[in-house]
């Protein structure tokens, strides 16, 4: 139903040297609830990913990303009066993985752009650092709006592999 993860990441592909879509080896992707229970979710989803992928040497830096992003999402992209037992959950959460690169990605019902806030603006606050956490710990990240039928935005996260 709707775009999958493929079509999704156009965008991301455009910035990115070519992608094969064949060696495209695995993807996974979880609908996570408009509740902050849902951040705990990710990461043992992520986990269960990577290890499924053998890829549990990237687990820390991968799921540090993973939460942020939810987080993002749920605090930012969902309005107030969102239900938080909605049927269709509001949050996605993507993992793919191709033999060089790993792609985290989630998907929020917002517009709005995810906006990074300098290390040094509050170095004392206790939240706002999220997106300078996942341009530390990923490779890149970026954000593109969707189109056709589903609304709203996907924000992801880059990490390069090692090769075997």
């Amino acid at each position: 139903m709707g775009m999958n993860g493929s079509t999704m990441l156009e965008p991301l592909r455009q910035g990115l040297p070519p992608i094969d879509q064949s060696a495209a080896s695995s993807s996974a992707s979880c609908a996570l609830p408009a509740r902050y229970e849902a951040v705990r979710a990710a990461r043992q989803f992520t986990r269960t990913t990577l290890t499924r992928w053998d890829l549990d040497d990237r687990f820390d830096d991968v799921a540090l990303v993973v939460s942020e992003l939810v987080t993002n999402a749920l605090r930012h992209a969902l309005p107030a009066d969102t239900p938080r037992e909605r049927q269709d959950p509001p949050v996605r959460l993507h993992l793919m993985r191709w033999a060089s690169r790993l792609v985290c990605a989630v998907r929020d019902p917002s517009h709005a752009s995810p906006e990074a806030r300098e290390p040094d603006e509050d170095c004392a606050a206790e939240s706002g650092r999220g997106l300078f956490l996942v341009e530390s710990y990923s490779d890149t990240w970026g954000w593109h709006p969707l189109a056709g039928s589903l609304h709203g935005k996907v924000v992801w996260a880059l990490f390069l592999l090692q090769s075997g």
